[in-house]
């Protein structure tokens, strides 16, 4: 299926590894210029590497190594050389969790930090780039979240509390009239990935249960009907038809991607 994006600019955020990275890479492989930003330089070099050695004939791909849940890397990346400035059609918005943990123990920056990050920042970026994309007549956002918006996971409170807010944020703004100047926001909640996250949360439970991480990631693979993990790859296809014209009539949407565990028929 032909996305109908080829020849737009999309800018990826924690596009390094991981689910950024499947999300980049699909939508580079639709020939969509992308603009990748991450905080490790030497990562996202070679991301950078790979994502050029698969991109279609005149696809730019740009990096920026910054932090993107600060005002300075988020200007970093609209004054990318080479790159669109604010004009992007296309943006993925996506932060590193907050760690795990017993809200016991949380003070408020920690809450501060949580909500920064995974509340903010994404509406720091919407900001910046929805008017510009209605005045266009197009524009698409995705926002990384977590399952954990429709099932809250216990060790995961602030995770649970941030991604919260986004989401109703999104629900309101996806609806005003920029939706029917073509724009459109809508949130990816991934369930159980193969990624550095998924590999950290689990050894961090597992010293805390005083078992080996693979017993606990074994149990948690028989607990999702699809009995695997996912991975970055079907992520990413599933974030770039969301970026695509034929995904026009989606919009304030929580799409689920975690291989049927969630067990709600809503």
């Amino acid at each position: 299926m032909d996305l109908g994006i080829a020849g737009k600019w999309a800018l990826v955020c924690g596009a390094s590894r991981g689910l950024g990275y499947g999300c980049a890479e699909a939508l580079v492989r639709e020939g969509v210029n992308t603009v990748i930003v991450a905080r490790g330089a030497e990562a996202l070099e070679a991301a950078l590497a790979t994502l050029r050695s698969v991109a279609p004939e005149d696809t730019r791909v740009l990096a920026v190594a910054a932090d993107i849940t600060t005002a300075e890397g988020r200007e970093a990346a609209f004054s990318c050389e080479q790159g669109p400035g604010r004009d992007f059609d296309i943006v993925v918005t996506n932060a590193g969790g907050p760690p795990p943990g017993d809200f016991r123990e949380w003070d408020e920056a920690a809450w501060e930090a949580a909500v920064h990050a995974n509340m903010l920042t994404p509406i720091a970026l919407i900001k910046a780039t929805v008017d510009g994309m209605a005045e266009r007549g197009f524009g698409r956002i995705v926002n990384i979240t977590s399952s954990a918006v429709k099932a809250p996971i216990a060790n995961l409170g602030l995770s649970n509390g941030a991604r919260s807010g986004l989401t109703g944020f999104v629900a309101g703004l996806s609806r005003s009239k920029i939706a029917a100047a073509g724009v459109t926001i809508n949130n990816l909640l991934p369930g159980a990935f193969d990624t550095e996250r998924l590999r950290k949360i689990t050894k961090n439970a597992a010293e805390q249960a005083g078992k080996a991480p693979e017993e606990l990631l074994q149990a948690r693979t028989r607990q999702i009907p699809a009995g695997r993990f996912g991975h970055a790859a079907e992520f990413g296809a599933i974030c770039a038809f969301l970026c695509s014209q034929h995904a026009g009539y989606m919009t304030g949407q929580n799409v689920l991607a975690d291989g049927g565990a969630y067990p709600g028929t809503f």
